[in-house]
């Protein structure tokens, strides 16, 4: 089992941290907790958990937000979670090395099989990349998008005015990460309310068009 320098990888985790606007103090709290049973086990390529002995450790008193905040930390590549829907077997979790000589978080088993590593460029590239589907550069990338997906242009500068205006986050509060996939389910809430508006006039036409059969001839025009 190689060594791992416990210091240089906490110094160069919490520098990452320092830099990473989407994490909040749970997901800090939850990575410490692995990490502390990551060292009780002597730092294993890959370990068992409890999740009511995390949550415990990490203070976090929801079930939901312990699920949230490891799946995030995985997709934020902190670590790789592999759950268990065993009820009798734990999850296992598979922490990132950080504190490299290249700078970047790296496999363990990787590290311990002497393969070259990726090099910390391409890792960049792909950040980068990433933050591209944030949000659009322009309100014209969304008008063309629109446009290649043939749908409404109204509707593009709808959904850019409107998530512009709140900053290109879900309900105000959560970043979002692919701007055209919420694109898509503009479109679809769009033509859910058309549908269901066209519903509604056609309902309200068929009734004023309902006679009563009780009518009374005798009364005068």
């Amino acid at each position: 089992m190689p060594t791992i320098n416990y210091i240089k990888h906490l110094n160069a985790v919490f520098q990452q941290f320092a830099k990473d606007s989407r994490l909040n103090p749970t997901h800090i709290s939850l990575y410490m907790a692995f990490f502390q049973l990551w060292n009780l086990n002597r730092f294993p390529n890959q370990f068992h958990v409890n999740r009511e002995d995390v949550m415990k450790l990490s203070k976090i008193g929801s079930k939901s937000t312990y699920h949230k905040c490891v799946k995030e930390l995985d997709n934020y590549k902190y670590l790789i979670y592999y759950p268990s829907h065993n009820p009798f077997k734990g999850s296992k979790i598979k922490m990132l090395i950080f504190g490299t000589s290249s700078g970047q978080a790296v496999d363990l088993a990787v590290l311990n099989s002497g393969q070259a590593l990726v090099p910390s460029y391409k890792h960049n590239k792909h950040i980068k990349n990433r933050s591209k589907l944030e949000r659009p550069k322009s309100k014209i990338e969304v008008i063309t998008f629109f446009k290649e997906n043939k749908w409404p242009k109204i509707e593009a500068e709808k959904f850019f005015n409107y998530y512009e205006s709140i900053d290109w986050k879900i309900k105000g509060e959560t970043k979002i990460a692919n701007w055209q996939a919420t694109a898509q389910n503009w479109i679809l809430k769009a033509e859910e309310l058309k549908t269901k508006a066209n519903k509604k006039a056609v309902s309200q036409k068929t009734d004023n068009l309902k006679t009563t059969k009780n009518k009374n001839y005798n009364q005068p025009l």
